[in-house]
């Protein structure tokens, strides 16, 4: 544990932002999952609407360094392609 004041509120808005980073990244996989639930039961409007959700909080991700820029493009590919190969 750090001894000085600075020291103890780095740890706290340290821990601050990975909590913030940790729920960014739980909803880009939820909302991956349901995009993927659509995808496989062949539900062409629905999963339109949540690639179109999907790209943007990968986006978003990557602006604020959660993701890097290559992971955003290379999930955002694949999940197009998966989009166009049951349309």
């Amino acid at each position: 544990m750090p001894q000085r004041k600075a020291g103890i509120k780095d740890l706290r808005k340290s821990h601050t932002r990975k909590m913030n980073n940790l729920d960014q990244k739980t909803v880009i996989k939820k909302t991956e999952k349901s995009f993927l639930k659509a995808v496989q039961e062949k539900k062409l409007d629905e999963a339109k609407e949540t690639l179109k959700i999907l790209h943007k909080k990968i986006d978003k991700a990557a602006k604020t360094n959660i993701l890097k820029d290559n992971t955003a493009s290379r999930r955002k590919s694949r999940f197009s392609k998966l989009l166009k190969s049951i349309a």
